[in-house]
């Protein structure tokens, strides 16, 4: 498989995603399938659990690119994500050349600042050839990261270049196939976001909730997928400080299957709400007379086929 035929066409991306467990809607084919046409960085933005980074990891396998990923926090910088020196080998090398004689200040200078001394990070080695192909480089969580560091990534999305400055720019033969995901725990300045192509990853809809858990938890029975995917639907409604995301959908059909759960039940709902939700002041909150007037809505819609 090339890389032109899986983003011929909106739909061919589509299918390319579906191939690899992926359930996309069509706005977010096209963002994609957009951004792989004309080599401009993905960012995608959304509340945690939304499936952001399951997006690159699927590019990757997909296309049988090597996956390169960046996982962001505070105080990281760039020698952490671009690159550093290697300053023992580099202060071994002083030593010989001095033993030797033949240190002069210039051409040691240039025997111990060249790339076989470079510790290349993951930035660095997105922009390296590869013989798979350009990698996918996956920018985890920028939002965690210093706004500082931002200005480092501007190069790398512009240019896809960084400059190490006693060695000049290292420019990529190709693009590497760039996804940024932020929870927007805070806002990227609009300096990344104007570089890429932006998407706003929302909840899926009931349906396509539905498609998901059959792809990714196959062994759910229907009733019970009809009943999850209710049920997580309505509590996305409910004023929590975090809502469940289509992650902990699947993290719970796959627990209620280890509990041999066949057919929601107050008392099954309730021994696992931490699957669900993430935060004890939530889990109190539902957990009892809550939880139960929110399954015998979902039983009684589904039951009168107004479930949505």
């Amino acid at each position: 498989m090339t890389l032109e035929d899986p983003i011929k066409t909106v739909d061919a991306t589509s299918n390319l995603l579906r191939s690899g467990n992926y359930l996309a809607d069509r706005s977010l084919a096209t963002a994609i399938h957009l951004a792989l046409k004309l080599k401009r960085p993905l960012f995608l933005e959304g509340e945690a659990g939304v499936g952001k980074t399951e997006i690159a990891k699927v590019l990757s396998a997909t296309l049988g690119r090597n996956l390169v990923r960046l996982q962001c926090y505070e105080g990281l910088d760039v020698s952490s994500a671009v690159y550093e020196w290697n300053y023992p080998a580099q202060m071994v090398e002083i030593r010989l050349a001095e033993a030797a004689g033949d240190a002069g200040r210039d051409q040691l200078a240039s025997a111990i600042f060249n790339e076989r001394f470079l510790i290349e990070r993951p930035i660095l080695q997105a922009l390296r050839p590869d013989r798979k192909g350009p990698p996918v480089l996956l920018i985890d969580e920028l939002d965690r990261a210093d706004e500082p560091f931002e200005a480092f990534l501007l190069e790398v999305l512009s240019d896809y270049q960084v400059t190490v400055p006693e060695l000049g720019p290292i420019v990529a033969a190709e693009p590497p196939i760039v996804i940024i995901t932020s929870n927007r725990t805070r806002e990227i300045h609009d300096a990344i976001k104007r570089r890429c192509f932006y998407y706003w990853v929302d909840y899926p809809t009931a349906e396509r909730e539905a498609e998901i858990l059959a792809v990714k938890a196959p062994g759910a029975n229907e009733a019970l997928s009809r009943q999850i995917v209710a049920f997580v639907q309505k509590l996305r409604d409910v004023d929590l400080y975090k809502l469940p995301g289509i992650a902990e959908t699947i993290d719970w059909t796959n627990a209620l299957m280890q509990l041999d759960v066949i057919d929601l039940d107050p008392a099954s709902v309730d021994s696992t709400l931490g699957i669900l939700l993430k935060y004890q002041d939530d889990i109190e909150r539902l957990r009892g007379s809550e939880a139960m007037s929110i399954l015998n809505q979902v039983k009684s819609e589904i039951a009168s086929g107004t479930a949505a």
